[in-house]
């Protein structure tokens, strides 16, 4: 009888101060609060107090713990900017309703420019991004399988949560292009030089038949941007001009010495890219080069190919 006594008495203290916090309508502007992970209700009261969201911590302790929810308070950062009471804090906790950040991801990145972007962005060290992500694919190759996006994340970030979400993203992507995994590697390399041909949204089909149309010729692609990855992939880094003995070089990416697909994706392409290798525009085209207005001349012929050549130099001239 007296337990019950004192467990109503202590109820009714709870309820009076919950009522207090109510009326008083805490508004403490715009704070943000990092809940560590582990921390337990009588230390998260004390840091809400501390940040003058709360105005009690004891009241914030006797809530968590008599209505149950002190184990399923969640760590994270949160912010508030308007009034609440506390069973209002306390529901926002329980739910971990923290703060959302978001990254993007541009089209076109390297594996390892996308972990470093990612390291960047969300202030986590770029080892724990390589770590993640080694773990996740077991060692595998791992150039063009990160889809870029932009993609929600909460504090602290989760390294090896968020590089699956890009994993996934890109599997449903290539999912809905190929009614089996038959194929995937060559589509993906294939998306991935024509994210590094082309930007211009409308010119991604046409890259696409110029590759399938070479390729089923037994053309060299001779592409520069394959060049390029080659380069950067045996030497660790690209000066940013491509000179003739670099077009000699003989890396396995080089498709000016070497016939058919390079052995990896050159990059990790977007959406567009891959949908765009998946249906090449039916075209006869063989060839194409830039215009001089952004995008590319394209030429069925070698003949008209080389009319497009000339008139890019006489433009690069003036």
């Amino acid at each position: 009888m007296l337990k019950w006594l004192g467990t109503l008495a202590v109820v009714l203290l709870l309820t009076g101060m919950a009522a207090q916090q109510t009326w008083m309508d805490v508004d403490p502007g715009d704070v943000q609060v990092n809940v560590p992970r582990g921390a337990s209700s009588a230390a998260i009261g004390r840091l809400l107090k501390q940040h003058g969201i709360i105005h009690s911590a004891v009241a914030f302790r006797l809530l968590a713990r008599f209505s149950g929810q002190g184990g399923m308070l969640q760590s994270g950062e949160y912010r508030f900017n308007h009034p609440a009471d506390l069973p209002q804090v306390m529901d926002r906790l329980r739910r971990g309703d923290t703060i959302l950040y978001h990254v993007t991801v541009p089209e076109g990145l390297r594996t390892d420019e996308v972990l470093t972007l990612l390291a960047r962005e969300t202030s986590r060290d770029e080892a724990a991004w390589r770590k993640a992500l080694a773990i996740l694919t077991r060692g595998e190759e791992v150039e063009g399988r990160l889809l870029p996006e932009t993609y929600t994340y909460r504090r602290p970030v989760d390294p090896k949560a968020l590089l699956a979400q890009m994993l996934a993203a890109h599997d449903a992507v290539m999912l809905g292009l190929l009614p089996s995994w038959t194929g995937a590697d060559k589509l993906r390399i294939i998306a991935s030089i024509i994210e590094k041909e082309t930007s211009v949204a409308r010119e991604r089909p046409l890259v696409a038949a110029v590759i399938r149309n070479r390729l089923k010729k037994h053309m060299a692609l001779q592409m520069d941007s394959t060049v390029i990855y080659g380069l950067w992939r045996e030497d660790g880094r690209f000066s940013g001009n491509l000179h003739k003995r670099d077009m000699q070089r003989d890396t396995p990416w080089n498709t000016y010495v070497h016939r058919g697909l390079p052995p990896t994706p050159i990059c990790n392409p977007g959406k567009a890219s891959l949908e765009a290798a998946a249906h090449p525009a039916d075209v006869r085209y063989l060839y194409f080069v830039a215009d001089g207005t952004g995008g590319h001349a394209f030429a069925s012929t070698l003949a008209e190919h080389d009319r497009n050549v000339r008139h890019w130099m006489r433009l690069e001239r003036q």
